[in-house]
C-alpha cells in the first residue's frame, strides 16, 4: 500500500517479481491506496498492480487478487468490505462508546450486494476487514437469510503488539470456517526494530507519514514491548521482523499473513519469517513478554513510567 507514494511503478514491479519468484501468489490492495490517502494519489497502487499484470510477467489466473471497495473492473478474486459501515472502536480506541453509534447500511443489504457481485461474475468471493465477533455473526445470519455465500475471510490487524482478536473473534471465525488474514504483522514497521531508541520518526518512514502516529506510539508501552521482542529475536539468531512474522504464521487460526514492504530487502527479510520453525523456546519467550505487556499499544506511559 506504499506503491504510488513511497514507491514508483518500477519499484512495485520489481517487488512483485521478487515476491512471485519466492512463492507469493496473493495480492491485497484497496481502491484508496496508497496511504496516507490523498486525492492526488488515490488509486496509484491499483494502477501499479494493473500495469504489472498487463506486462504479462505472470498469468492472471495464477494471481489471487483481493481489493477493498471497487469501481469498474473485469473481475477481482475477492472483494473485501474495508471498514464496517457501522460505528466500531478502531485505531487505539479502547472501549465501545454507545454515544457514537450511527445509522448504517443493514447487514442483509450489504450481503445481498456481495451476492449480486458474485452472480454477475465480477468477484469470486468476498470478505470483511476490521470486523468484530458481533459483525461477523450478523453477516453470517444475513447470508443465511439472503442465500449468499459466507465471507471467505476477515482481515484484521494482528501482531505481537495487537492480539485482542484471540479473545472472541478467532472462535467466531472457526465456528463458521472463515479464514483469518492478519495485516500489519510488523505494526507499521515498529516490530522491525528500526525505531528503537528514536524520539522522532525518520523522514519518509511510515510513522512520519501519519500525523501524530509516532507521538502516540511513544506515549504507550509499545517501545518497551518492542525492545523485549527485539532482544528475544536476537537471542535466537533472528531478525526482529522475521520473528514477528513467524509468530503470526505459527498461530493455528491464521490462514495466511499479509505483509508489506517498501524495499526488496525488506520484502526478502519479511518472507524469511515464513520459513522459520516455531519452537517451544520462542513460544515461551513471546508469552513471557506478552504477559508483561498484554496490550502495549493501549498501555499509556504516565508520570514518566
Amino acid at each position: 500500500m506504499t506503491w504510488g507514494n513511497q514507491n514508483t511503478d518500477a519499484e512495485a514491479a520489481s517487488q512483485l517479481n521478487a515476491a512471485w519468484e519466492l512463492g507469493v501468489n496473493f495480492l491485497d490492495t484497496a481502491e484508496c491506496y496508497p496511504v496516507p490517502v490523498s486525492e492526488a494519489k488515490q488509486g496509484n497502487t491499483d494502477r501499479a498492480i494493473a500495469k504489472w499484470l498487463r506486462s504479462g510477467a505472470w498469468a492472471r489466473e495464477d494471481v489471487v487478487l483481493a481489493t477493498k471497495v471497487c469501481g469498474f473492473n473485469e473481475r477481482f478474486t475477492c472483494c473485501v468490505i474495508h471498514w464496517p459501515d457501522r460505528y466500531v472502536p478502531l485505531f487505539g480506541s479502547t472501549r465501545y462508546d454507545v454515544t457514537k453509534e450511527r445509522a448504517f447500511v443493514p447487514f442483509a443489504e450489504q450481503a445481498r450486494a456481495m451476492g449480486d457481485l458474485i452472480k454477475a461474475g465480477k468477484i469470486r468471493a468476498w470478505g470483511l476487514s476490521n470486523e468484530t465477533p458481533h459483525g461477523v455473526s450478523a453477516f453470517v445470519a444475513a447470508c443465511a437469510a439472503e442465500d449468499v455465500p459466507l465471507p471467505a475471510s476477515v482481515q484484521n490487524s494482528y501482531s505481537l503488539l495487537q492480539r485482542s482478536d484471540e479473545t472472541g473473534l478467532v472462535e467466531t471465525l472457526r465456528a463458521h470456517n472463515i479464514g483469518y488474514l492478519p495485516y500489519s504483522p510488523l505494526s507499521a514497521g515498529v516490530l522491525s526494530g528500526k525505531y528503537r531508541g528514536l524520539q522522532s520518526a525518520p523522514t519518509g518512514s511510515r510513522l512520519a507519514l501519519f500525523d501524530g502516529y509516532m507521538e502516540r506510539y511513544l506515549g504507550t508501552k509499545g517501545p518497551n514491548a518492542v525492545e523485549a521482542y527485539c532482544d528475544l529475536a536476537e537471542a535466537h539468531g533472528l531478525s526482529p521482523a522475521a520473528l514477528a512474522i513467524a509468530f503470526c504464521e505459527s498461530r493455528a487460526f491464521v490462514t495466511s499473513t499479509i505483509i508489506g514492504a517498501t524495499t526488496n530487502a525488506q520484502l526478502e527479510e519479511n518472507l524469511a519469517g515464513f520459513g522459520i520453525g516455531w519452537t517451544e523456546e520462542l513460544e515461551a519467550g513471546v508469552q513471557t513478554i506478552s504477559e508483561s505487556y498484554p496490550d502495549p499499544w493501549r498501555m499509556l506511559v504516565r508520570d514518566g513510567g
